[in-house]
């Protein structure tokens, strides 16, 4: 796939490379356009059991959109290929997806990367909304997410003023997984990639649907709704598989069926 973005599937894993180091990986419209399509492949090729986003080596993960052309989107899907909901109608991705970030990762990077079920940085990964500094607000998604993925505080001094949050303090307050120095963060992504494909595919993702349409609803609403992904993986043969793999005390072998 071109267009700044490289698409490659592995086995059960699909790897997207944002590919636009001159431009910090600034999301163009012809990028948005190969993000939309890997997402669409992934989520309808069964094999694929998670997905992982990374971006050439460089000075950042991701600088948002590439606005040299304007700000004006013309209607085009949302921000990431439609993960953010930012600029155009928001792409709900059934498979895990793990970001790997490192360097800057900026406004619409930043809330991309906040897209993903799972985040991995290198050591000099730096998070930061710049809006305020460059007196430019627009589109507030990031904001919105920022705050709930933050401490309050933390958040609103990230929004208020611009300051960075480098990696270590991410970690701390939960925004990410894992820190790693950058020479190892691809194995790292690759690691917890291989946490998720020991896990049975369909079961994973109806616990991520569950757990993400829950999310927005009161607590006594979402113990008591029916999630169709969850009751369509009852008995299947990976279900089979599990309990007679606990019942035999050896390592389930997932076909995702």
């Amino acid at each position: 796939m071109s267009s700044g973005i490289e698409f490659v599937k592995d086995g059960h894993i699909a790897r997207v490379t944002l590919n636009n180091p001159k431009a910090l990986n600034a999301i163009s419209p012809a990028m948005d356009d190969a993000l939309a399509a890997a997402w669409i492949e992934i989520d309808d090729d069964p094999d694929i059991w998670v997905a992982v986003l990374s971006a050439t080596p460089g000075k950042a993960f991701c600088s948002g959109a590439d606005v040299s052309g304007g700000t004006d989107r013309d209607g085009r899907m949302a921000l990431g290929g439609g993960l953010t909901g930012v600029g155009g109608p928001q792409y709900h991705l059934r498979t895990p997806l793990i970001a790997a970030v490192h360097g800057y990762v900026i406004g619409g990077g930043f809330e991309l990367a906040m897209c993903a079920d799972m985040i991995v940085a290198a050591d000099d990964a730096q998070f930061f909304i710049p809006e305020v500094k460059a007196g430019i607000i627009g589109e507030a998604g990031i904001l919105h997410r920022a705050v709930r993925r933050l401490p309050h505080h933390i958040a609103m001094g990230m929004i208020l003023t611009g300051d960075r949050l480098p990696a270590a303090k991410a970690e701390q307050f939960g925004l990410v997984n894992e820190v790693v120095a950058p020479d190892d963060l691809a194995a790292a992504a690759e690691r917890w990639a291989g946490k998720v494909i020991a896990c049975a595919p369909r079961a994973v993702q109806a616990a991520k649907h569950a757990t993400l349409t829950g999310l927005g609803m009161r607590l006594e609403d979402a113990l008591t709704t029916r999630y169709e992904p969850i009751e369509a993986y009852a008995g299947t043969k990976d279900q089979q598989e599990g309990l007679a793999a606990f019942a035999e005390k050896r390592k389930p072998v997932w076909t995702g069926h």
